[in-house]
């Protein structure tokens, strides 16, 4: 243990940048790919130690959005395999419990942008403290993946360190997965309590010891009480699958409890679509690469003239940024639809590519307030330039880009890279989108109202979507 946190310790810090492939970007309740140049640190190995050098990370403004947006639309999510790196297998290997958390001449002299070396000391004193102290044996690589995933989560509540199967999950999203942590939770009054009916086996609730019966009091910084709904919960459950969320229990009469989960139990999400009176309603539940393909898929099956579009965003938590630009420009010709901004320089703007084949349609958007992200990136565009009327309530207000930056092949780390707000400028984190007609009561009528209000506005003859025939 001494030995190898002297060798973190005192050897010079180092940096080393080389640029990569396009890589996953995501959020609370959205995951947003947009084509980076990002460049990742990697550490240099050879006949030093893992730990002998840190390197950082550089992300300009050039590397959250390709200088061709065309080239951008089209690399939403690509294998990474210019990462040659591997994970630290010495940060702690030493059981001697007698450590010096003395700082060694070459760390006390730091600027002033450094870690002091008084914090260095602590955390050297706190990782003792609790290999000795815990009243449960812990595993020495656990703690310091834990240590990693708080520091990333203090920064804010997208940021976080994804060990192998929530990188995996991550990746596989972009092709359709969104999870949950697999439990169902009923109010029951007699309690007065969220109480969890049922746990899934082997999923991440069952690994964390989550059983049944414990009461659920909060998920992420949402209190639950008898006035939540149940489809409320399941919303704050649920999520892009590989992201993680806080969620507070307890056993019944005992002390509360804070456990971070991973939405791992993944499931596909399926592009729904039907027709009503010649309207075409889709319920679009994520952006993945290839939605813009699917939406077109559904109308083409509907295989009859279609006359009006009722886009269904709500529970939506969005996805891929780039996707929601494609579906964007299916709607519009040449239109800004959403502003990148990255901390140094100025913001840039993704636009409409291609032929706007379904502009000839009159529109409706349904949103609720789980509609998030990219899906919010999509709504402000369409409102923006009076393309589509939004109905429903204020969206979630999820205004960020994070981008999955791998370590290795199976560790990655989720950072908040950028900001991003409509084409006009306006702001949507914490703001959401608000609706040109504001929805209120149950929604299981909300698609009736929408339906009533786009009928009026329908072509007088529909247009019929059929698959292009390729010459022999």
């Amino acid at each position: 243990m001494k030995s190898s946190l002297a060798t973190i310790m005192s050897k010079p810090v180092y940096f080393k940048f080389i640029g990569f492939k396009p890589s996953l970007a995501i959020g609370l309740l959205g995951l947003c790919v947009v084509s980076m140049d990002a460049q990742a640190a990697v550490t240099s190995f050879g006949d030093a130690s893992p730990t002998s050098s840190l390197q950082l990370i550089s992300l300009n403004a050039d590397d959250i959005v390709a200088e061709d947006d065309t080239e951008m639309l089209n690399a939403a999510d690509e294998s990474d395999d210019s990462i040659d790196s591997m994970p630290d297998e010495s940060a702690v290997m030493d059981d001697d419990d007698n450590i010096d958390t003395s700082i060694p001449s070459e760390v006390a002299q730091v600027s002033l942008n450094a870690i002091s070396p008084e914090t260095l000391k602590t955390f050297v004193a706190v990782v003792d403290l609790v290999r000795r102290q815990y009243v449960d044996a812990v595993n020495d690589e656990e703690l310091f993946n834990n240590a990693m995933s708080g520091m990333l989560t203090k920064l804010d509540s997208h940021a976080e360190f994804l060990d192998a199967e929530a990188y995996e999950n991550l990746r596989a999203f972009t092709e359709g997965d969104v999870g949950d942590i697999g439990i169902q939770v009923t109010y029951q009054p007699e309690v007065g309590y969220w109480v969890i009916t049922e746990v899934i086996d082997d999923s991440p609730a069952d690994k964390k010891g989550i059983a049944v019966g414990d009461y659920l009091h909060q998920v992420g910084e949402f209190k639950l009480d008898e006035n939540r709904q149940s489809n409320d919960v399941e919303q704050l459950l649920t999520g892009i699958a590989g992201t993680q969320v806080d969620i507070i229990t307890s056993k019944a009469g005992r002390r509360k409890h804070t456990t971070t989960l991973q939405r791992n139990n993944s499931h596909p999400q399926i592009v729904e679509t039907k027709l009503v009176d010649g309207i075409a309603i889709v319920k679009l539940p994520a952006f993945q690469n290839n939605s813009r393909e699917k939406l077109l898929e559904g109308l083409i099956n509907l295989d009859a003239p279609i006359s009006g579009i009722l886009l269904d965003l709500r529970d939506n938590p969005g996805g891929v940024l780039t996707s929601a630009v494609s579906v964007a420009s299916l709607f519009m010709n040449d239109t800004d639809v959403v502003q990148v901004q990255a901390r140094q320089d100025k913001s840039r703007v993704l636009t409409t590519q291609g032929d706007a084949i379904l502009k000839p349609l009159p529109m409706v958007v349904l949103q609720n307030r789980y509609s998030a992200s990219a899906a919010e990136v999509l709504a402000s565009s369409l409102q923006a330039q009076k393309r589509a009327t939004i109905i429903g309530e204020v969206s979630y207000g999820k205004g960020s880009v994070q981008s999955v930056i791998p370590l290795n092949d199976e560790q990655a780390v989720k950072l908040t890279v950028a900001n991003y707000m409509t084409a006009s400028g306006r702001q949507i984190d914490v703001i959401g989108v608000e609706p040109d007609i504001t929805l209120s009561g149950s929604e299981s009528s909300w698609e009736q109202q929408a339906l009533d209000l786009l009928k009026p506005r329908a072509l007088d003859s529909g247009i019929r979507f059929i698959r292009k025939t390729t010459a022999n």
